[in-house]
């Protein structure tokens, strides 16, 4: 299993960040590779879960999976967990923290690819594709708010 995790301050508040990270639905207009995006709310669950389907594409390899995505408004959190998809496990939790001229932004992922051949080779491409995710969230937020 592999784990990544970022911090930065930001010069963009925490309820600034935490709408952006939490419109899952305009991921596929900024995040590289990533093609679609599905979110609806599960039978019985409240506001603040949903599941979101993404799907990936790298050239000509298609790829989707979905996770529960758990909103926190009141700790400014956004929690994910893989539930189906090439992941045996995949968790992330974003964090944005109110600070003098902005705020401070975590971002913690660990995961791990079920099918042992595909992980060999997949698994370090997708670790070196985190920083350029982050890279597009950055990028989103000064087209946002700057």
């Amino acid at each position: 299993m592999r784990q990544i995790d970022f911090a930065k301050h930001l010069p963009y508040t925490a309820d600034q960040m935490y709408r952006m990270v939490g419109d899952l639905k305009a991921y596929p207009d900024f995040l590289p590779n990533c093609s679609s995006m599905e979110v609806w709310s599960p039978p019985g669950a409240d506001k603040d879960n949903v599941h979101a389907r993404m799907g990936i594409q790298f050239g000509p390899v298609r790829q989707a999976y979905t996770s529960e995505v758990t909103f926190n408004p009141e700790a400014l959190t956004i929690a994910a967990s893989a539930i189906d998809g090439p992941f045996s496990h995949l968790d992330s939790l974003w964090q944005f923290v109110p600070a003098e001229e902005g705020c401070h932004v975590t971002f913690d992922i660990s995961f791990a690819i079920a099918n042992p051949l595909i992980a060999a080779v997949a698994e370090p491409a997708f670790a070196a594709k985190q920083e350029e995710i982050i890279a597009a969230f950055l990028d989103r937020a000064r087209e946002l708010y700057a």
